[in-house]
């Protein structure tokens, strides 16, 4: 804006009606225009090195991460004894994602990751062929998590006390595979359900993930065991 309007860089303001530049104003679109037919890119490129890590493989000793994320889930399931069919009905979240920048983002990143966790540990089953050819190779063969998979009640919260101890960004915490990990509550409730399926014998031979074919596996071993 400076150099096509021919003005000090200290000319040129930013303001609710578009880019002052002198006595110019123009609008942000029009100057993002201008900057592409000029051939000037408005793109940023950046580095970060993540502090104080230092880890040695040969002695399993050091510090891998700058930090940890913490969270708790509950989840609730119901299975058919008869298909080896499931249903989440229900979950609900804690996550600690350090002091929030911005709830909205992080609630939206926290389902994700237990969504797609409920699909590595219930559907997504990688299958060889004697070959040793990947048999589950596409959306046909290998089974992702829908919008119908999502339970029909599903409560996340962030914990409101959450600081890094860390000198991150306004205390904050990376929210990206951790929620992941919670939806092991999912299979461990599928397995509690199994041995709901038979009590009083014992837990059951369930293996991830958590297909209608394995659930109904171990529902029916379990109910035809003796003791």
């Amino acid at each position: 804006a400076a150099q096509h309007f021919n003005v000090a860089e200290d000319d040129v303001a930013f303001t609710s009606a578009g880019i002052r530049a002198g006595v110019e104003l123009i609008s942000f679109a029009d100057l993002c225009r201008l900057a592409h037919l000029n051939r000037v890119s408005l793109a940023a490129n950046g580095y970060y090195a993540t502090p104080k890590i230092e880890y040695d493989r040969s002695k399993h000793k050091g510090r891998p991460f700058l930090y940890f994320a913490y969270g708790a889930a509950l989840s609730e399931v119901v299975i058919d004894t008869l298909t080896g069919e499931h249903k989440v009905l229900a979950v609900d979240i804690l996550h600690d994602v350090g002091r929030s920048i911005n709830p909205a983002i992080d609630r939206g990143q926290i389902e994700g990751g237990f969504v797609q966790g409920m699909g590595w540990l219930t559907t997504e089953e990688l299958v060889y062929g004697d070959d040793g050819r990947l048999l589950t190779h596409a959306p046909s063969t290998y089974k992702i998590p829908t919008a119908n998979d999502r339970p029909a009640r599903m409560d996340i919260r962030i914990w409101e006390r959450g600081l890094n101890r860390e000198e991150t960004i306004h205390r904050s915490k990376a929210v990206g595979e951790p929620p992941f990990m919670l939806a092991i509550s999912v299979f461990s409730a599928l397995t509690q359900a199994v041995a709901a399926a038979a009590p009083g014998k014992g837990m059951p031979k369930l293996d991830a993930p958590a297909t209608p074919e394995r659930i109904l596996k171990a529902v029916t071993e379990l109910q035809s065991r003796n003791g």
